[in-house]
């Protein structure tokens, strides 16, 4: 796969350059420091809809949808144009990488129509309703029930945590157990709650590094109307492992990447990596996986944009993204020493490592997931 630009792409890079300087001023910030306060999200969100208006966010999306109908080498030219300038991409990075693909291959069209192109704006914020304290790895054991009711619709009762963005959502994609009598996979309906209904109340957890973008939701008797379905009764497990193959493609993206590329750029610019054939060596093993990951990444999201989904080699993504910024980090701490974690970016990146650990499965349950259903290894003993 050639990685340099085409005189196509070589064109649409330059119009997105030239678009972004005529704009840079309405723009946030890019930060991986503290998440906004309201002020700011209003701010990230009307940037939303602007790159949205322009094309620039949901660039692989259908046109039908909002979308540009672009394939995934200019959806990484913008990403690598507002990394470039340091600006702010998408607020709503659930929604439009996770929530908006999820609903297209499996929601109704009057869902589609309804939800994605205000999604896709910002207009309205989406979050994951999936981990539970007792079901986060083994996400299958969600015991958050909805109960039918004599008009069609569903009553719903259980607690939500780790919930990304939950306190500026509009809308959850919630998994939820509507038949406790089969198989645990069999028994999952997803759910389109709206998080202003009655019964949701959303806390804010406060992190290591001070901001609190998790939550746990508690949902007490909230009622949801016949039609907030996602796919039929009973095959929520399906649409979860679509959404979980998104999350995990996003968690790997090449947008990781382009951040360890400038944290292995500031190491390798500095004196130990011209004295010491060591960190030499470990500069050139890291920069070898994220070459590795940009490619790799290209192909899925080359898959993704042809109308497929991510399969659970997608998982591959993901931890490669995590082993390399575990090896970036590290090596920056030993270069730099404790000097390096004072730096405001990195040492956050540093102390936010452990949740990228956890976020779209852990690692052990990925090679699982791989070396079962992509090398064919016998499965493990099921308890």
């Amino acid at each position: 796969m050639d990685l340099e630009d085409s005189p196509e792409h070589a064109a649409y890079r330059a119009g997105v350059r030239a678009w972004l300087a005529a704009n840079a001023s309405a723009a946030p910030p890019r930060t991986v420091l503290s998440p906004p306060d309201e002020d700011g999200v209003r701010r990230h969100r009307a940037w939303q809809a602007r790159l949205a208006d322009a094309g620039y966010a949901g660039v692989t999306w259908p046109v039908e949808h909002g979308g540009a109908g672009r394939g995934p080498a200019q959806r990484v030219v913008v990403d690598q144009e507002l990394e470039a300038d340091g600006l702010a991409g998408v607020f709503d990075f659930i929604g439009v990488e996770m929530v908006g693909p999820t609903l297209m291959a499996h929601a109704t069209a009057a869902q589609c129509a309804r939800h994605l192109r205000p999604l896709l704006r910002g207009d309205e914020v989406w979050c994951q309703l999936f981990s539970e304290p007792g079901a986060g790895s083994d996400l299958a054991a969600v015991r958050t029930r909805a109960q039918t009711q004599p008009d069609g619709g569903w009553r719903v009762d259980g607690q939500k945590v780790w919930t990304t963005h939950a306190q500026h959502a509009c809308f959850g994609i919630m998994l939820a157990r509507t038949d406790p009598d089969v198989p645990k996979h069999r028994g999952l309906t997803m759910f389109v709650v709206p998080m202003d209904a009655p019964g949701v109340t959303v806390r804010p957890l406060r992190q290591i590094g001070g901001e609190a973008e998790f939550n746990e939701v508690f949902l007490d008797g909230v009622r949801l109307d016949p039609g907030s379905t996602v796919g039929a009764p009973g095959d929520g497990w399906a649409v979860a492992l679509t959404m979980l193959g998104f999350e995990r493609l996003t968690v790997g993206s090449g947008l990781h990447a382009t951040r360890l590329e400038r944290l292995v750029a500031a190491v390798a610019a500095g004196e130990a990596s011209r004295t010491d054939p060591l960190v030499r060596s470990r500069l050139g093993r890291i920069a070898t996986e994220l070459l590795a990951l940009r490619h790799f990444n290209l192909r899925l999201l080359t898959e993704v944009a042809g109308g497929g989904v991510p399969g659970p080699e997608a998982g591959l993504a993901k931890i490669t993204t995590v082993l390399a910024s575990f090896a970036a980090a590290q090596l920056a701490v030993d270069v730099g020493g404790p000097q390096a974690l004072l730096d405001a970016e990195w040492g956050h990146q540093v102390s936010a490592l452990p949740g990228l650990r956890s976020a779209g499965g852990t690692e052990e349950i990925l090679r699982n997931v791989i070396g079962e259903r992509v090398l064919g290894l016998p499965p493990e003993p099921r308890i």
